[in-house]
């Protein structure tokens, strides 16, 4: 499997889902405490819009304008990204 194909798999199966499930999570917060903090507001933007820029990559995978190295790159820093999730919630 090449390295874009990785990088795609990853952005469809696990990364962008889980920014939509920590969206829902905030707006369920919200929603319980009837009030949206300052920190929640800044949260969902920030999610928003890395959410945005994982669908640009994807759009670069589908017009081919991703090379291996630039989704090698990607690949690594999403798997670091995600092993440092893993370890932080073993604490």
């Amino acid at each position: 499997m090449s390295y874009i194909e990785r990088l795609e798999e990853l952005l469809v199966s696990s990364v962008i889902p889980d920014i939509n499930d920590r969206i829902d999570e905030i707006f369920e917060e919200i929603a319980d405490t009837k009030e949206a903090s300052a920190e929640a507001k800044e949260e969902i933007e920030e999610l928003r819009e890395f959410k945005a820029d994982l669908e640009e990559v994807l759009e670069d995978i589908q017009t081919g304008e991703m090379d291996e190295e630039e989704a090698q790159e990607l690949v690594e820093d999403i798997q670091q990204a995600q092993r440092a999730v893993d370890d932080e919630e073993d604490l």
